[in-house]
């Protein structure tokens, strides 16, 4: 089995991360102002799609990574005004969205390119690899962190910028805030509807470049549906890691392990399984999650 667990399999858990990471990190800020956003697998699926198009119209993986962006700041003031402005069910918006950018992207998939299922080409530039020869040198660790795209990075600067962001900085109170206390924050006077309109936007552009991730990091293609419901483990990290950053990173983490692992243990065991592994395990996370509140709950009863 020394082709199953190597440095390999914990390279490759970072990158089947990465997606998971940035957009949890994105449901986590809805989070924090009292919004469950279950849009955001639309919302990757979405950037998967425009950062194609960017990068093969213009040649350059930054402006698929700008077409990513500009459409996650879109996606997130539309959920933004649905959910908010007009007080509309943010779980019927949200469905609304997958749903939407199921339908857009294939739509666009054929009208723009000509084709069904999936869209390559020489044309499309991916994101930059970036290596370090001194990182290399380092025993064990080099291997594992060097050689990998611009956004695997990018993923571990943010999680520890979304920590210093929510619980360090007075912006980041105020959002928490927003969620937990909205009538006192206004009686400060500041707007729960600004701060929650921060909060949309981020979580629609992190959730966007995450999908640039899917389809610019390393397969420089866009295939239907190749979200293939990553959205949906994001949000369980994220209940799962009670929406802390450091502990959301870490079951995202898992997740990416579980995936890796399925991949590599296709020489022996059925494809189907394997692929059904990641999500098993999301299962259990929630399970495991609903389970420890309600034996919380049960012991401060006995215990009041």
């Amino acid at each position: 089995m020394s082709d199953v667990f190597n440095l390999l399999l914990l390279q490759n858990t970072l990158r089947t991360a990465t997606p998971v990471v940035l957009c949890a990190l994105g449901c986590l800020m809805t989070d924090q102002v009292g919004i469950m956003n279950i849009g955001v697998d639309g919302m990757m699926l979405m950037g998967a799609f425009f950062a194609v198009l960017g990068s093969y119209l213009f040649g350059s993986w930054l402006m698929g990574l700008a077409f990513a962006f500009a459409l996650g700041v879109l996606l997130g003031l539309f959920y933004y005004v649905f959910s908010i402005k007009f007080k509309s069910d943010e779980f019927i918006i949200g469905v609304a969205l997958n749903i939407l950018a199921g339908g857009l992207t294939v739509f666009l998939l054929r009208t723009l390119f000509g084709v069904k299922g999936s869209f390559s080409g020489p044309g499309i530039v991916p994101l930059p690899t970036l290596d370090w020869p001194w990182l290399e040198r380092i025993p064990v660790l080099g291997p594992v962190l060097n050689g990998n795209t611009l956004l695997v990075y990018v993923s571990w600067l943010m999680v520890a910028g979304s920590w210093v962001f929510l619980y360090k900085t007075p912006l980041g109170f105020h959002l928490r805030a927003s969620g937990e206390a909205p009538e006192a924050l206004r009686a400060s006077g500041k707007s729960p509807e600004r701060m929650k309109r921060l909060a949309s936007v981020l979580c629609g552009v992190l959730a966007t470049l995450s999908g640039a991730h899917l389809s610019l990091g390393y397969l420089t293609m866009f295939s239907e549906n190749m979200s293939a419901s990553r959205g949906f483990v994001a949000v369980a990290c994220v209940i799962f890691g009670g929406s802390n950053p450091p502990r959301v990173f870490l079951a995202a983490l898992l997740f990416g392990f579980i995936d890796a692992l399925g991949l590599r243990l296709q020489k022996y065991i059925p494809s189907d399984l394997t692929s059904m592994a990641p999500y098993v395990v999301t299962v259990v996370m929630m399970v495991a999650v609903v389970l420890l509140r309600r034996r919380r709950q049960s012991t401060r009863s006995l215990a009041s």
